[in-house]
C-alpha cells in the first residue's frame, strides 16, 4: 500500500489563521518601533510642524480695521506681531472665502477668492507677506466634503439632472432607508437626505441641509479639488486644514450609516499638495478610533501628515474633570503607534464643542457634571458649548496645569484665540457660536474689536470674562496674568524638541492622579509630572527611571524634588507640574 501524504493543501488552510496573526503582529510591532524611534537631528527641518506652537483664529471676529464691525484680513495683519509674540509660529485661519454664512462660513460659495466683508485678494497677499516676514506660516481651512446649496455648482446640479455638473453631487430617487441616521448634528439636525424641490431627486448632506456633500469620487470634482489646493498654495498657503475628513472620503449609500472610506483620497492628496510646495502640511479632522490611525496617517505615513487627536481630548477632559489619569494613559498608549513622520495636533479647545461621544455615558456625566451641569452648557447629546476659563471656574492653577498638560503631550499644541487671556463664552448664542465670540483686546468700546456699534457677533461684556476685565492690554502689563505664564510656555515648548522629536513613555507615579511622562532625544531625557488632583500628592520614582542627581529645572508650579533619601520623592501641589531635565539618556 503506498504511504499516504498529508495535504499540503490542508496543512495551509489549518496554518493560515496563525500565519495571518504572525504578520499583523509582526505589523503592529514595526509600527510600534517606528513610533517610538527618535527624529535624528537632520530630519527636523522637514518635520518643522512636530515642533511649532498652532494659532487659530477666525478673521471675521479677530480684529476690525474699518470699524463695520466685522474682522478682516487688515486687522489680523495688525495683530500679527502679537501672534508672533505669543509663541506661536503657526496661524490655521477658519473659512475666509465667500458665504452665505449659515454654518460660520463651513458653507463656502466660492472656492477661490476671498468673502469681501473680510477685505480683498490684495488684503490676504499682504498679510501673507506680512507673516511671512515674521515667520509665521499660514494653514487655512479646506471644506471639500461639502458645499453651500447656493454655490454655483449645485445650481447647476440642480438645474440640469442629465448635465455633467449633476454628478458632483450625491442623489437618490426616492427617500433612502438612511434618511434620518448618522447625524453629525444630533438634536438640531433631522435628516442626513433632503428632497430637492427643483430636481425633484433627494440630496446627500451630512451636515445641515444647506451643506450637500460633494461626490469626491468623481473625477473631475477630484481634477477640481486640485485646482483650488493649487490656487492658494501658489498664493502663500503653507498647508491645510481638511475639514470633516471621514465624510470627505465615504463613499454614501442610502441603506445604513457606515459606509466603505476611499483612504487613497489622502495620499492621493498629500502628494499633489507636497508636489508643488515641500514643505506643505495637511491636518486633518477625523474623530475616530485609534484603530482607524493607521488609515488616515498612511501605513507608511504617506496619508495626511498631521491629524488633531480626539480621542485624548475627550480623555484628557475626563481627568481634568475628576483627577484620574488611567483612561489618559490608556488614550496615549492606544495613540501612541504612528509613523514618525506623522504628528497628532492636541488641543484643549477650538471652534466646535468639547465632543465626548467616545467616552461612556456614566464618565460623559462626570464631565457635564464638572464643566457643563447645565443642559443650555451642553450640545449634540455628546459635548459642552463652553470655552476653557468658565469650564474651569476660572481656577488659574487648574487652567495652568491643562495648559501645561497640552505643551507636554507628544504633539503639536493648537491654541484657540482668546484662550491665552481667559475669555468667556456667550451661552445666549445659537450651537457653536456661543465660543465664537470677538477678540477682547483692550478696556475700550468693544474691547478694541470694532468701532461699530453693530459687530458680527456680540463681544463678551459683563462679567469677570467681560472685556473691562479679561482683556489683552491688561495682562499685557502683568508680568504674572495668564497671557504671560502662557507665552513663556509655548516660547518653553519650542525649547524641548524632546517632545517634538524624541521617543516617549509613561512611567509609573504611583498616584491614580497622576501622569509621568519620560522624553529622550540626542543625549538628553525630559521628566514631566502633572497632578490633576485637589489635594498635594508625593511621588516616587525609580532611580533607573529618573536621573535625579542631575535633573534640571525646566518649569514648575512649586513642586519640590528631595534627594536626600535612598528614594527619591517628588512633592506636586494640587493641580501642580514639573518639567525637568537631565543630560542623560535613559532606558
Amino acid at each position: 500500500m503506498r504511504n499516504k501524504m498529508f495535504p499540503f493543501s490542508l496543512i495551509v488552510v489549518i496554518l493560515a489563521p496563525f500565519l495571518v496573526k504572525c504578520r499583523q503582529q509582526g505589523e503592529k510591532e514595526q509600527r510600534a518601533t517606528q513610533a517610538t524611534t527618535p527624529i535624528s537631528v537632520d530630519s527636523t527641518a522637514a518635520l518643522w510642524y512636530k515642533n511649532s506652537v498652532m494659532y487659530t483664529l477666525d478673521v471675521e471676529v479677530f480684529q476690525d480695521s474699518d470699524g463695520d464691525g466685522t474682522g478682516d484680513f487688515k486687522g489680523l495683519t495688525q495683530r500679527l506681531g502679537y501672534i508672533d509674540s505669543l509663541g506661536a509660529d503657526v496661524i490655521w485661519l477658519a473659512p475666509f472665502q465667500p458665504t452665505p454664512n449659515k454654518d460660520d462660513g463651513y458653507d463656502v460659495s466660492d472656492y477661490y477668492t476671498i468673502d469681501l466683508r473680510l477685505g480683498s485678494m490684495a488684503d490676504f497677499q499682504n498679510m501673507i507677506k506680512a507673516a511671512d516676514a515674521r515667520g509665521l506660516r499660514i494653514i487655512m481651512d479646506l471644506v471639500v466634503n461639502h458645499t453651500s446649496n447656493e454655490h454655483p455648482w449645485f445650481r447647476e446640479a440642480q438645474r440640469d439632472t442629465a448635465g455633467p455638473m449633476h454628478d458632483w453631487y450625491v442623489w437618490a430617487k426616492g427617500r433612502p432607508e438612511n434618511y434620518d441616521v448618522g447625524m453629525v448634528f444630533p438634536g438640531v439636525q433631522k435628516t442626513i437626505w433632503s428632497l430637492d424641490s427643483r430636481s425633484g431627486l433627494y440630496y446627500y448632506h451630512r451636515f445641515y441641509d444647506f451643506q450637500p456633500d460633494l461626490n469626491a469620487q468623481h473625477p473631475q470634482v477630484q481634477a477640481e479639488i486640485k485646482k483650488i489646493i493649487r490656487h492658494w498654495l501658489n498664493l502663500g498657503i503653507a498647508g491645510f486644514r481638511l475639514d470633516g475628513v471621514p465624510f470627505f472620503i465615504e463613499v454614501p449609500q442610502t441603506k445604513g450609516e457606515k459606509f466603505e472610506h476611499q483612504y487613497e483620497l489622502l495620499s492621493q492628496m498629500r502628494s499633489f499638495v507636497q508636489s508643488i510646495r515641500k514643505d506643505a502640511v495637511i491636518l486633518g479632522e477625523a474623530n475616530v478610533l485609534p484603530a482607524e490611525n493607521e488609515h488616515y496617517f498612511g501605513r507608511q505615513g504617506e496619508g495626511m501628515n498631521m491629524m488633531f487627536n480626539f480621542f485624548v481630548n475627550q480623555h484628557l477632559f475626563y481627568a481634568l474633570a475628576t483627577g484620574e489619569v488611567k483612561p489618559l494613559k490608556d488614550a496615549l498608549d492606544a495613540t501612541s503607534e504612528i509613523y514618525p513622520n506623522a504628528q497628532w495636533g492636541q488641543f484643549l479647545r477650538n471652534h466646535d464643542e468639547v465632543d465626548l461621544g467616545r467616552l461612556s455615558k456614566k464618565d460623559r456625566e462626570k464631565v457635564y457634571a464638572a464643566f457643563g451641569p447645565d443642559t443650555s452648557m451642553q450640545l449634540y447629546d455628546r459635548g459642552i458649548r463652553r470655552r476653557l476659563a468658565p469650564m474651569m471656574h476660572n481656577n488659574r492653577k487648574q487652567l495652568e496645569l491643562a495648559y501645561s498638560v497640552l505643551f507636554s503631550l507628544p504633539s503639536t499644541p493648537v491654541l484657540r484665540y482668546g484662550d491665552e487671556i481667559g475669555m468667556g463664552d456667550n451661552l445666549a448664542l445659537k450651537e457653536r457660536n456661543s465660543v465664537r465670540t470677538p477678540m477682547q483686546w483692550s478696556e475700550s468700546f468693544n474691547g478694541g474689536f470694532s468701532s461699530s456699534v453693530k459687530t458680527v457677533r456680540p463681544v463678551v461684556d459683563t462679567g469677570i470674562f467681560g472685556y473691562p476685565s479679561t482683556n489683552v492690554a491688561l495682562q499685557q502689563k502683568d508680568t504674572a496674568s495668564l497671557l504671560a505664564w502662557t507665552a513663556r510656555m509655548a516660547h518653553l515648548r519650542k525649547q524641548c524638541p524632546e517632545i517634538a522629536y524624541g521617543s516617549w513613555r509613561l512611567l509609573n507615579s504611583g498616584s491614580p492622579q497622576v501622569l509621568v511622562m519620560l522624553y529622550s532625544w540626542q543625549g538628553k531625557s525630559l521628566l514631566m509630572l502633572h497632578n490633576f488632583g485637589k489635594e498635594a500628592v508625593q511621588v516616587q520614582l525609580d532611580r533607573e527611571d529618573v536621573d535625579f542627581p542631575h535633573l534640571q529645572l525646566v518649569a514648575t508650579s512649586g513642586a519640590v524634588v528631595k534627594t536626600d533619601q535612598d528614594i527619591p520623592v517628588l512633592s506636586l501641589p494640587a493641580y501642580g507640574y514639573y518639567w525637568g531635565r537631565s543630560a542623560t539618556v535613559l532606558k
